[in-house]
């Protein structure tokens, strides 16, 4: 008889092999793994009592937390959908995503409570509010004493089938409302398996929980990290010190975050110098970061740098970039180039870049395509939108909307998402590139790079700088650094300095703010509408 492969199992698996295991870390408490497990079965009791059926919505709004982590399996244990909500958006958009996912519990943290107060009225479906850390004028049910009522004896689950949707994750749109993405129990087990054997996964690993679990790479490392026994750190708040605490007070192996995230433990460490004796691998996606920053983690911190590549509606992950065995014997500049790509398909994934006919492009470095990938962990769709669905899958293929390149030893570089190419005087640029040049100035601490209007030219490359503290330069040197580093057409015309660069709550740059900011104040809309 086949077992389905649903969620579940990571968890029994962690409980019966590493039951009495330090399984989870918080800022003031520690729990094994068959105290997670108690703590699992009184969600899941508490959740049927109110009535949470087979299918239905559960929505949280919390950092991250052990009772986040520990909402996941509550939730799939009465077959219910997890809707984890970003901390990062306003009433407004909590109150269209809950209606839309017709939600009909909301689990949310006394620090964001204020957020959903003022719509609470317009919640449509929601028939209760649960408070993780209940303050006493928070006229709420409280979570603890909610949790206390109910028995962690083992619970009698809900019977599932793998290809029963455990997840709806909104993501977040420019223009219009986000769309939900369906995530079945078989997607994100199929790629737990697959990405734990290419982050080396183990049960001597100690994850510190960087990326929100909201998002797509923050919550699914739970599932793999849980299923081989990992300690997982949970902190409410992360910050360059705490991470760096974490690192030396629990024995922190490995973390996942955005380059931006990266780039501050960078200036911490070099002002601090705190001392690290454990290896450490930092898994980084989101935008390609610099060759540089490669360099840097691994040479001044010691650190192994592991670039990967995905999006929500792949579960996430679809490529990641060690760097193979037989080619080490390339020179280590080289190699540190190789890891800032997004590198190769991962097992039970198929990844290639394609042009506007469907063909795949050489492996020159040089053609640049749209990334198209299909594999067990391609969502099920968007939730009640077929139209975006079909847009989206595409004769069996996911169309991710970024460009890339794919080099003579098959690595696939993501050159930029497709509203993100600068295209002057006929002539595509890839912001990224330009970023990555910006950063090798020694004054620079972050960039981001946008398309703007050109009376010549149609548009052309305009940086948004933030600089180290006490550094001083001027538009036109940094201008004269980017021509001296790239062609000419490729280099910067302008630069705006500004204090800090409008991030999402992984830590990724928002060009688009940006650049609808700065079109909007020439009082043209360019060719850029979301």
């Amino acid at each position: 008889m086949n077992v389905p492969l649903v969620l579940t199992q990571f968890l029994d698996r962690a409980v019966a092999l590493y039951g009495d295991k330090e399984a989870i870390i918080t800022d003031s408490r520690k729990f094994t793994y068959s105290q997670l497990n108690e703590r699992v079965n009184r969600i899941s009791r508490g959740l049927r009592d109110l009535g949470v059926q087979k299918g239905d919505r559960v929505a949280y709004l919390a950092p991250n937390s052990m009772e986040m982590l520990e909402g996941f399996y509550g939730v799939f244990q009465v077959g219910a959908i997890m809707v984890p909500l970003n901390i990062r958006l306003k009433p407004d958009d909590y109150c269209f995503i809950l209606n839309h996912s017709e939600s009909k519990i909301l689990f949310v943290d006394q620090e964001l409570y204020h957020l959903i107060l003022p719509v609470k009225d317009k919640l449509e479906t929601v028939e209760k509010i649960i408070v993780h850390y209940k303050e006493n004028d928070t006229a709420e049910t409280g979570y603890d004493n909610w949790l206390e009522e109910h028995s962690a004896e083992p619970f009698d689950r809900e019977e599932l089938d793998e290809h029963d949707v455990c997840s709806l994750l909104y993501t977040s749109g420019t223009t219009g409302n986000p769309k939900g993405v369906m995530l079945t129990h078989r997607n994100n087990y199929i790629h737990a398996l697959s990405t734990m054997h290419h982050l080396r996964v183990s049960d001597e690993d100690t994850l510190l929980h960087v990326l929100p679990m909201f998002h797509v790479n923050g919550w699914g490392s739970p599932f793999y990290y849980t299923a081989n026994g990992a300690t997982q750190v949970c902190l409410r708040k992360t910050t360059p010190e705490t991470i760096f605490h974490a690192l030396e007070n629990h024995g922190v192996t490995v973390m996942h975050m955005a380059p931006t995230v990266l780039n501050a433990l960078l200036q911490y460490y070099e002002q601090n110098i705190p001392s690290i004796e454990q290896k450490v691998r930092v898994v980084i996606a989101g935008s390609a970061p610099p060759p540089a920053f490669v360099t840097r983690v691994e040479k001044e911190l010691g650190w192994e740098f592991l670039q990967v590549y995905g999006m929500t509606e792949s579960s996430p992950l679809s490529t990641v970039s060690s760097v193979r065995s037989h080619l080490k014997k390339l020179p280590m500049k080289e190699q540190y180039k190789m890891k800032a790509k997004a590198g190769v398909p991962m097992i039970g994934c198929e990844v290639k870049v394609v042009n506007d006919m469907g063909e795949e492009v050489g492996h020159n470095g040089r053609q640049i395509g749209e990334v198209v990938t299909r594999s067990n962990g391609v969502m099920k769709g968007y939730w009640k939108n077929e139209e975006a669905t079909m847009e989206a899958i595409r004769g069996g293929w996911l169309h991710t909307g970024d460009m890339a390149t794919v080099d003579e030893y098959g690595n696939i570089d993501i050159v930029d998402r497709k509203k993100d190419v600068i295209i002057s005087g006929g002539e595509n640029i890839s912001s990224i590139e330009v970023e990555g040049v910006l950063y090798e100035h020694p004054a620079v601490l972050e960039a981001a790079v946008i398309a703007v209007p050109h009376e010549k030219w149609g548009e052309t490359p305009h940086a948004f700088v933030v600089l180290h503290e006490n550094a001083k330069v001027s538009e036109k040197d940094m201008i004269a650094f980017s021509r001296e580093k790239l062609a000419h057409f490729k280099a910067i015309t302008g630069v705006t300095f500004v204090d800090e660069l409008p991030k999402t709550a992984s830590g990724k740059i928002q060009k688009v703010h940006l650049r609808n900011d700065y079109w909007e104040a020439t009082g043209k809309t360019g060719r850029f509408v979301n």
